[in-house]
């Protein structure tokens, strides 16, 4: 019988401390409780930056201003910590909730306008590995990552042509690539059934994986640590209600109105709310007299873990040739409910416990999070297209004992995050929009928004992702 689960989170002692910070914790605290201040019960706070949003991007954005400055932050969310777009059910590439997240560059395209943000962050994310092995620290136990490679697998000529064609942009973007003919194939992943003649794959040894609830929680309580200076702090389950503004209706923005206090960001607001931060900087700006739509949406998307799977094993991370044009996928203008824009595609691995992780799907259907059975037997049954043995697995037995991991996709129609000022207003910054790419970009997103707010020079250009000319 096959069985799906949600991994509980693991709180795990964070790199970030050193013996000095963990003596300044009062005996019996953790940095968890350090949320309730005496700062966080007054009716109004002041800090340097304000971060509303306490998912993947909202944490990672605050992580950068402790590490890289010496200003203060406050991360601000209606829930707990990634509740929404990183947390409440899974992450998949950065979106909902723990589970496995995927440092992919497989299916990216080189000189593509995400591409160098991509590549940075991809950089950054095996910088913060290695800096824990040179600490002498397991970064498989903080973030459960695993340098597996990954896999572009095609079943037909015509998709192995795109293939070989992508492994040479690949390799000319300076990564190491090479395509897989299908005997090739077969020695590195025996599972996967592909046609003698007509299959193949794209192979990168250097993509990672990581567990996305293990990286947020080691992101979180090193974050928390700063507590201790008097620099971080947080305030969960308090709705953002309005701006402050300088003077009542200047265009300077000072901080944000939650339902309990005024919290004050001396140099920078910032909104990463994934994929509600459309409808709320709708409500932020109604009264500011500017024209800024913007337009991320929810793109909702199952994800199956099989506990204990042992049909077989995975020794990559897998995706098929159509991944990319499934991730891509457009919504038309005036979408109506009826018109789900649904679509799976086949995606694979193994994560650090042994479990299968199988996905995925994407539709557009607001904000509903309910489980859909028809596609959960589509993701199974794509699976099983590449994976025969799936096919010994019973999908009623599956189905009747199943946990489904749902989540919503912060979309951008463009296909690029909104990273930068928001047009019109003083220190009111946006971070949102990354859809599928959440915990892979948020390194490098992160270190964009500071080195923005900070006024230092970026080391990815900025133009292809600000909020200005594309929802003004």
């Amino acid at each position: 019988m096959v069985s799906i689960y949600v991994q509980s989170p693991t709180f795990l002692n964070s790199p970030f401390s050193s013996p000095a910070s963990r003596r300044l914790l009062p005996r019996g605290a953790s940095p968890h409780s350090l949320r309730v201040t005496a700062a966080s019960r007054s009716s109004s706070s002041s800090f340097d930056v304000v971060v509303v949003g306490g998912g993947i991007i909202g944490l990672t954005i605050a992580r950068q201003f402790l590490t890289g400055s010496d200003l203060s932050v406050a991360v601000v969310d209606k829930a707990v910590p990634c509740s929404g777009a990183t947390g409440a059910v899974v992450i998949f590439m950065g979106w909902v909730g723990p589970g496995q997240g995927y440092i992919w560059m497989t299916h990216k395209k080189p000189g593509s306008d995400i591409w160098d943000l991509a590549m940075r962050s991809h950089q950054l994310w095996h910088e913060l590995a290695d800096s824990l092995n040179d600490q002498g620290l397991d970064p498989q136990e903080l973030l459960g990552w695993k340098k597996t490679g990954s896999l572009l697998v095609g079943k037909t000529a015509q998709e192995c042509v795109a293939l070989k064609q992508k492994v040479n942009e690949l390799s000319e973007g300076g990564l190491r690539a090479e395509y897989l003919s299908s005997a090739d194939l077969f020695l590195k992943e025996p599972a996967i059934l592909v046609d003698d003649e007509t299959g193949g794959a794209a192979f990168l040894p250097d993509d990672s994986q990581l567990d996305a609830h293990r990286a947020v929680a080691y992101i979180e309580k090193g974050n928390r640590e700063f507590a201790t200076q008097g620099r971080y702090a947080e305030f969960f389950h308090e709705p953002v209600t309005g701006l402050i503004r300088s003077d009542g209706s200047s265009k300077e923005v000072t901080g944000v109105q939650t339902l309990k206090r005024s919290l004050y960001g001396k140099k920078a607001t910032i909104v990463a709310a994934g994929c509600w931060s459309g409808s709320l900087m709708h409500e932020l700006l109604k009264d500011c007299n500017i024209s800024v739509n913007v337009p991320v949406k929810p793109r909702k998307g199952h994800l199956l873990v099989v506990e204990n799977f042992d049909s077989f094993h995975l020794n990559h991370g897998i995706m098929e040739a159509g991944y990319a044009d499934h991730q891509s996928a457009s919504a038309p203008p005036g979408l109506g409910v009826e018109e789900r824009m649904l679509s799976v595609s086949m995606t694979a691995t193994m994560d650090t416990t042994g479990n299968l992780v199988l996905g995925s799907s994407r539709e557009f259907v607001g904000f509903d999070t309910e489980a859909d059975e028809t596609i959960i037997r589509c993701i199974w049954e794509r699976a099983a297209d590449f994976f025969p043995k799936l096919r010994d697995i019973s999908i009623e037995d599956f189905i009747r004992n199943r946990k489904v991991r749902v989540g919503l996709r912060p979309y951008m129609p463009d296909g690029k995050p909104m990273i930068g000022s928001v047009p019109g207003l003083q220190n009111l910054y946006l971070a949102a929009g990354h859809e599928g790419g959440g915990l892979s970009m948020a390194l490098g997103t992160a270190e964009m928004v500071s080195d923005i707010v900070l006024g230092k020079p970026s080391k990815v250009d900025v133009s292809a992702f600000q909020v200005k000319g594309r929802c003004c």
